[in-house]
């Protein structure tokens, strides 16, 4: 009798592991990746909607001629908007991770009828590694004398996502536009050290 409640049980946890646990982690991953990206990308619009002004940041230097001499960027200020964003997204990450996410078992199983019907699975999450934020910056003709200037923010971060029996860690990446401004006068290639490619944070995620 022992030995049968014995296999029973080898048996069952078998099935879980081989079946269950991927079902869950392949679900969970989808609803973990929409979360995260919404949770970071709504922090970038927050931050740089309260402190990103283009003409406050990057200084545009003409000649008499009103031609671009230089254009540069004010790195000391990027750098305190991409801590800012580090740290929320830290601490929202974290939050959203200890509530977790509840899924249901038939949207788990494939299960079309049931899709949205229980039991619920809950999924917990936490960010691991580092939270790195860094910035892409780009030109492009415009017209006559005319440049665009693209600024993006660039955020990655791993998250460790956990469910019964098991847990994966996945990698997410979001980059959001953050400025995009037409320039008027001819901006030569050696007018441009932003400098915006050593600007960002790497900000490690158990602080």
């Amino acid at each position: 009798m022992i030995s049968v409640i014995i296999l029973v049980a080898v048996l069952c946890l078998y099935f879980v592991n081989s079946r269950i646990t991927p079902a869950i982690v392949e679900a969970s991953d989808v609803e973990i990746r929409a979360v995260v990206t919404q949770t970071i990308n709504s922090v970038i619009m927050k931050e740089y909607s309260k402190q990103f002004s283009y003409k406050d940041i990057i200084q545009v230097e003409k000649d008499k001629e009103d031609n671009i001499v230089m254009v540069r960027a004010n790195t000391l200020k990027m750098n305190k908007m991409a801590c800012d964003v580090a740290l929320e997204s830290q601490n929202k990450l974290r939050n959203v991770g200890k509530i977790g996410l509840k899924i249901p078992m038939g949207y788990i199983m494939k299960n079309n009828l049931l899709a949205f019907f229980g039991p619920n699975i809950t999924v917990r999450m936490q960010p691991i590694g580092y939270i790195e934020t860094k910035y892409l910056s780009s030109f492009e003709s415009a017209g006559i004398n005319q440049s665009r200037h693209k600024i993006s923010v660039q955020v990655k971060t791993n998250m460790r996502v956990m469910v019964p029996f098991g847990s994966e860690n996945i990698e997410m990446k979001n980059e959001v536009p953050i400025s995009e401004t037409i320039i008027v006068g001819k901006v030569p290639e050696t007018a441009i050290d932003l400098g915006l490619d050593k600007a960002g944070v790497k900000l490690k995620a158990g602080n």
